[in-house]
C-alpha cells in the first residue's frame, strides 16, 4: 500500500515548529531505517513531556512518513489550532462518552489506508519518578492484531530535560539533546489467530512496553525497574494507605488519655 502524502497542513506544521526545536534541541536520532517505507504501521513511543509529541514528531517527520496522533477531542475544536489537527490527519479522542471507540476505528482505518498511527500506549505524562515508561493501554496492542501491522518501539529522552512532567517552565541552558532511537517491529506472531481477550490484549501490550522500555535503557545507559509504574496499583496503594492512616487516627482519637485512666498527676 502507498504512503499518504505529506500534504500542505503538516507541512505548515513544520514551518512553524521545526525552526523553535532545531534552536533549542540538539539531536540525536537513530533507527530511522526501521521506520517502513510502504504501508501502515504503528509506533508505540514513551511519554514524558508536554512537548514531546512536537520533538517526536519532528523526527518522524524527517523519515517521510508522518504520524497521526490520538489526541484528545476537545483539541479540534480550537480554532487554528483545531484547523490544525483536523488537515494534519489526527484522530480525536472522546474520552467518557459513546464515542469513545470511534478513534480505534479511525486508527485501524488509517493503518489500512498505508499510514502511521502514533501511540502513546501510556495515555498521558509518565508518573514513573524516574521517567521510565509505565504499564500500557491496550488500543495499539488492539489496533496491532486486528491489523497485523507492524509496531515499531521508539524511546525518546531529552524533551524531559527541556520541559519535566508537569512543569510550567522550560529549563532553556545548558541546550538539551533530544534522543530518539526506534527499534525493529515487535514480534506479535504469537498473538495472532487467538481470541482477543482482554487478557490476550494485556499480554501482547506487555510486549510492546518491554520493546520500548529496552530502547530507552538503551538510550540512558541505564537499567530500567523490573515491575513497571502502574497507576492503577499506586492509587489502590494510595487508598489502603489513607485507609489506614484514617483508622488509626479514629483509634487513637477514641483512646483514654494518661489522666482519664486515672494515671499521674
Amino acid at each position: 500500500m502507498p504512503r499518504r502524502r505529506i500534504g500542505f497542513w503538516y507541512r505548515f506544521a513544520a514551518v512553524l515548529v521545526k525552526p523553535p526545536l532545531v534552536v533549542l534541541l540538539k539531536r540525536d536520532w537513530r533507527g530511522m531505517e526501521n521506520i517502513p517505507a510502504e504501508g501502515g504501521f504503528i509506533t508505540a513511543v514513551n511519554h514524558n513531556s508536554h512537548i514531546d509529541p512536537f520533538a517526536y514528531g519532528h523526527f518522524q517527520y524527517n523519515t517521510g512518513r508522518v504520524p497521526r496522533f490520538l489526541a484528545k477531542s476537545g483539541l479540534f475544536d480550537k480554532g487554528f489550532i483545531g484547523a490544525a489537527m483536523r488537515g494534519t490527519g489526527q484522530i480525536p479522542v472522546y474520552r467518557e462518552s459513546t464515542d469513545a471507540l470511534s478513534a480505534f476505528r479511525a486508527a485501524i482505518d488509517a493503518v489500512e489506508r498505508g499510514e502511521c498511527v502514533a501511540f502513546y500506549p501510556e495515555a498521558t505524562l509518565t508518573r514513573d519518578p524516574d521517567g521510565w515508561p509505565m504499564t500500557g493501554k491496550t488500543g495499539a496492542a488492539r489496533v496491532a492484531l486486528q491489523t497485523r501491522c507492524p509496531v515499531i518501539p521508539v524511546a525518546q529522552w531529552g524533551a524531559n530535560e527541556l520541559l519535566p512532567p508537569y512543569a510550567k517552565k522550560p529549563s532553556l541552558l545548558p541546550r538539551k539533546t533530544h534522543r530518539v532511537l526506534a527499534g525493529e517491529p515487535v514480534d506479535l506472531d504469537r498473538f495472532y489467530d487467538r481470541e482477543m481477550t482482554p487478557e490476550l490484549l494485556k499480554e501482547a501490550t506487555e510486549a510492546i512496553m518491554a520493546a520500548v522500555t529496552r530502547q530507552l535503557e538503551e538510550i540512558r545507559g541505564e537499567k530500567a525497574p523490573q515491575t513497571p509504574y502502574d497507576p492503577r496499583r499506586e492509587r489502590s496503594e494510595q487508598r489502603r494507605r489513607t485507609h489506614t492512616q484514617k483508622r488509626e487516627e479514629r483509634v487513637r482519637g477514641t483512646r483514654p488519655t494518661a489522666r482519664e485512666e486515672g494515671l499521674g498527676t
